[in-house]
């Protein structure tokens, strides 16, 4: 693309030559003449002055230290995210279906579909236009896939998942598993029918190898927008708000309710049966043991620091009881 046909696309006003042809995008350090990068974070507005980038997206505060073209954005890291689909490397899939897959005699294959080899889709199937399941899915029966859902190879949905327009799941992720779910009985547990089913909204995202779990009765909902990485656990009946996003390795204990345009900052862990209102931001690490009923950022984990420091610390951290008891009885005295 021009550097023209790129201002045009993304509403910039360009500063520079609008013939130069742009073939691949790049960081400030790696990029060259014919690449574009982006500077979204002022720390890192010393990468400029050496950058061979042939051009730069850019805020307008930052404009006058770029010394090559500059395309200028309020918001250059979504500049960034919308034309990075300009050169995306993956090959498009292509319409059809694989000799190999099989698919029930009663599900309906629209036209513009892509059905990967080895897919088995049962019966019950409801998919959208322009769907893709890649080599070796799984698509269980009566399971709702909306128009243009993606899923890489090797997603497994179990039956009855439903998910809205635009999904994408990526390899390895399971859908609709059977919730942790046992009752006790003089020492041996006794499996309990996982029943309910896994809704997501329009524009989900989930990551490889994530497991969300159904619902034991109630369904586990994930609304519009939301994000989940690589290796998350979503337990039976937990409902996630619109736009929330999860890092890696996040584990959400059963029937919880967690609200819209949160984040959860990777291995945070949020113990089930808990409320966690709207605007919540958790950083990584963390453990939520009670509800979070006002907007904000928690935190629980520690930072690193030498073993030795850790070792010390971890020894007092044991006497802190004892410690806090002594005090009440010197405060006691004190006011004596």
């Amino acid at each position: 693309m021009t550097l023209a046909e790129i201002a045009a696309a993304l509403g910039a006003e360009l500063k520079g030559d609008p013939d130069l042809e742009i073939t691949g995008l790049a960081t400030l350090e790696a990029a060259g003449p014919d690449q574009l990068s982006f500077i979204a974070n002022a720390a890192y507005s010393r990468f400029l002055a050496t950058t061979r980038a042939g051009a730069v997206l850019a805020s307008p505060a930052l404009a006058d230290q770029v010394q090559t073209n500059v395309l200028l954005l309020d918001d250059p890291y979504l500049g960034y995210a919308r034309i990075s689909h300009r050169f995306e490397t993956a090959p498009a899939p292509r319409p059809g279906v694989h000799d190999t897959a099989v698919i029930d005699p009663g599900v309906r294959v629209p036209d513009s579909a892509s059905i990967g080899p080895h897919v088995v889709i049962e019966a019950g199937v409801s998919l959208g236009e322009r769907v893709v399941v890649g080599a070796h899915g799984f698509i269980g029966a009566n399971c709702v896939l909306g128009d243009d859902c993606l899923l890489r190879p090797r997603v497994t949905l179990a039956h009855g998942v439903s998910m809205g327009r635009r999904c994408h799941i990526l390899s390895g992720a399971v859908i609709g598993s059977d919730g942790f779910g046992f009752a006790v009985h003089e020492g041996e547990w006794n499996r309990i029918a996982q029943i309910g089913n896994v809704i997501l909204g329009d524009d989900v995202e989930v990551g490889a190898n994530t497991a969300i779990d159904r619902g034991a009765l109630d369904d586990t909902r994930l609304g519009n927008g939301v994000k989940i990485d690589n290796l998350v656990q979503v337990a039976h009946n937990v409902q996630i708000g619109d736009h929330t996003a999860m890092a890696g390795k996040v584990g959400v204990a059963g029937s919880t309710r967690i609200g819209r345009h949160c984040m959860f900052g990777g291995a945070s862990v949020i113990s089930g049966h808990l409320t966690i209102t709207d605007g919540v931001q958790v950083t990584g690490m963390t453990m939520v043991t009670g509800d979070i009923r006002e907007p904000g950022v928690y935190s629980s984990g520690t930072g690193h620091m030498t073993n030795r420091e850790w070792r010390k610390n971890a020894a007092r951290f044991r006497q802190l009881d004892a410690m806090a008891r002594r005090l009440k009885e010197l405060e006691k005295k004190t006011e004596g």
